[in-house]
Parts: C-alpha cells; structure tokens; sequence
C-alpha cells in the first residue's frame, strides 16, 4: 500500500491561499444534519413555515408565464422587476432608494465579496466592528486585507474608537478602504447602533471621506423598540454602499441578494460579478419576484417575527437558568443571535468539542475576530429551532459550562 504523499500542487497555489480561512459556520453544518444534536450555531432561518401553497402557485405561475425566460441567461444587472421589489422593502424600513443603483447579487455574501473585490488591494487596510460577521472575515481574508476591529459595546459600535483608530491609521500614513459594519442587530452581537451614534458615523464619514458599508440582512426583523433609520437613509455624500438580502425574510436557498451604491461604484460591481457568475439566477428572481410583487411578504415577515420574539425569549430565559453566576449575554431586539460571555478563564474553544460529544453546538467567540479576542464568548442563535429544543440545548450547554469551571477549579486555574 503506497503512502499518502504531500500535496504536489503546493508551489502552484496563488499566495492568497495562505491566509484564506473557513467560515466556522459553514464548518459546524454537517451537525444541522443530525437530529441528535441541536446546533445553536447556525444562522438559519425558520423556512418550514413558508406557506406550501404559496410556493406552489408561484412555482406552477413561473411555470406558465415565464419558463423560457427564468431558464434563460439573465442582465448581470438583474431584472428590472425584481429591483423594484427591493425599492419596496427598503421603503418599508424606510429608506427610499433609485431602483437604477440596485444590483442583484447571488446572496449577501457575494455583495460583501463584490464590494472587497472592487476595492481592496492586497495588504489594504479594512475597518469592521468587533466582533464581526465571520462571513465577511473570510471574504476580507481572501482578499489579503489587514482587518482592523473597531470595540463595541451595548449602544453598538464605538465611534470615537473608531475616530481615534483612523488617526493612528493617518500618522502611519495608511488610510482605510472601507469600515464593515452590521449595526441594526448584528451579527454575532445582536446589538443594534444608536439613532446618536448612527448620526455620528455618518457625519465622520462625510468628515473624514470614509466609505462605510452597511450590512443590513436583519434590520426589518424587529422584535421590540423603535425602528431606527439605515445609515443610506441619513447619508447626504455617498458615502455608504448598502448590502440586503432575502435570506432572513424568504429564504437562503433561493440566494438573491442585492448592493445599493452610486453608478461609479456600482458599474465595477457589475465586471466584478459578470467574471464571478455572469448573472443570478432568473428562476431565483422571478420567484422572489412573485413572492413581493404578490403582497404577502409583509403579513409572512409579520409572522417570523411574531415566532422569533418567542424563541428569542425562551433562549433568554434558559440562559438565565442554566448558564453559571458570572455569565453576561446580549438582549437582541431583532436579529437571530445573542452574544454569551462566560467568566474567566473559559474558553470556548476548548468547550466546543465537550459540548458536541453532547450533542449540542454553539460558534466560538474568536471566529468572529481576525486578531484572537473573544476567546470566552460564544454566539447563539434562536432562530433555527422549536422552542424545546432551544431549551434542551441550552440545558446541555450550561451542563458542560459548569463541569469545565470544576475541572479549572480541580486544576486550580
């Protein structure tokens, strides 16, 4: 029997392959799979309550009408229709957008890469808030960009951080590309910007030249408080490029989402995307079309988010029953995610894999930093599963949580 040999194509990879790095995320899917264990990790949206009939009138409707046009190659652009559906969701987070500076992307995650694709030079230097989407860390990572982290605290993130961060940047000589930020329920934190800072970070902005974009997949799926606006509806300078998508409020299966920027910009996206995938999916499209256009998207968001709250809540209270004294965690006001620091010197790492052999999982803290921090934080999500379940999980969690501090407390740590 011949033995393993090392990779043959190592000299040949593009020096960018070095410094990629998984998604934590995608790395703990294989266990949504397995029914035994409840994954608290992912970010999955509750997409068994879409209505069977509606998907099938849509489908059977498409079917009919459009067939030839939704198996057809599509505008890298996307279709006219779809984005003036998208104008009437932003309208209804109120923020009023030019259907003509729409592009439709193949999910959010292909808006973060096309924006870093149209920017970032290797070695250039990329803000975002910390913790951050790790999505986005992986996208900047195999961009070779130099991430910074901007501190966040319960009011989001901290501007005058942020401020002080691009002076020593200016000292350096070094300038950011752009500052990455989620700030209406983010994702890890679950914490949402304030309406101050909000105003704040646009006025820098415009002060310091900053481009800033907006990350904004969950800010319709408000569960409690006021609704706040997105920083493209207070920009006056073009400073900010928008990212939605339907993967919170429809479904990531059908992978469309879209970027809100000025034509300059937005006609790099488009060669970007047109080397990436030429176009996004018609059928995809048209489907989301139909599900807009039809006028039942807000009654079904209206009951995602009735189902939320509640898991939102239960989450709550199981942490507050089972995690141990010395816990912290956010109280989300939309979103899909709570942020749990547990006390020193846990680290989540290391309880990952005790708390899979128990059949429940959780994503680490430091997968959302490029730099190591958040080693005893963990993010959960309660999105993604009935409330029993949420319960049980959380149950098993804090189990495994209190058996390590004994086993530090044995060692003397």
């Amino acid at each position: 029997m011949s033995t393993r040999r090392s990779d043959k194509y190592e000299g040949r990879y593009a020096a960018r392959t070095k410094v990629m790095r998984s998604s934590a995320m995608r790395d703990l899917m294989s266990l949504a799979d397995r029914r035994e264990v409840i994954s608290l990790a992912g970010g999955f949206p509750a997409t068994d309550t879409f209505p069977k009939e509606v998907f099938d009138r849509i489908n059977a409707d498409i079917s009919v009408t459009r067939r030839a046009l939704s198996l057809q190659y599509g505008p890298t652009e996307g279709f006219d229709l779809l984005k003036d559906d998208i104008a009437t969701v932003m309208a209804a987070e109120g923020t009023k957008v030019d259907p003509a500076h729409i592009l439709i992307t193949t999910g959010g995650q292909q808006a973060i890469d096309l924006v870093t694709k149209t920017f970032v030079d290797p070695g250039d230097v990329v803000l975002a808030e910390g913790p951050s989407y790790a999505g986005a860390l992986t996208t900047f990572s195999s961009y070779q960009t130099t991430v910074l982290h901007v501190p966040m605290d319960a009011s989001g993130l901290v501007v005058d951080e942020l401020e002080a961060l691009m002076d020593r940047l200016t000292a350096e000589g070094r300038r950011a590309k752009f500052l990455y930020i989620v700030p209406t329920f983010s994702n890890p934190g679950g914490t949402t910007l304030t309406l101050e800072r909000r105003r704040r970070l646009v006025d820098l902005a415009a002060e310091r030249e900053l481009l800033i974009v907006e990350d904004n997949p969950y800010g319709i799926l408000r569960y409690d408080g006021e609704p706040l606006p997105t920083l493209l509806s207070l920009d006056r300078d073009a400073n900010v490029i928008y990212l939605g998508s339907f993967s919170k409020i429809l479904s990531p299966g059908i992978r469309t989402g879209w970027i809100v920027a000025p034509p300059a910009i937005l006609h790099k996206c488009v060669f970007g995307k047109q080397a990436t995938d030429l176009c996004s999916s018609p059928l995809n499209q048209l489907f989301v079309h139909e599900f807009v256009a039809g006028g039942d998207w807000l009654d079904y968001v209206e009951r995602l988010k009735i189902l939320y709250r509640s898991r939102r809540d239960v989450l709550l209270g199981a942490l507050a029953e089972e995690f141990p004294e010395g816990s912290t965690w956010t109280v989300p006001e939309g979103g899909f995610f709570v942020w749990a620091t547990l006390p020193a010197p846990v680290h989540t790492g290391d309880l990952l894999v005790k708390a899979i052999e128990e059949n429940v999982a959780f994503v680490r803290g430091d997968a959302f930093y490029m730099d190591g921090q958040g080693s005893s934080s963990m993010r959960l999500n309660f999105s993604g599963n009935a409330e029993e379940r949420i319960q049980e999980g959380v149950r098993r969690l804090g189990a495994v949580i209190k058996d390590q501090i004994e086993l530090y407390r044995a060692l003397g740590l």
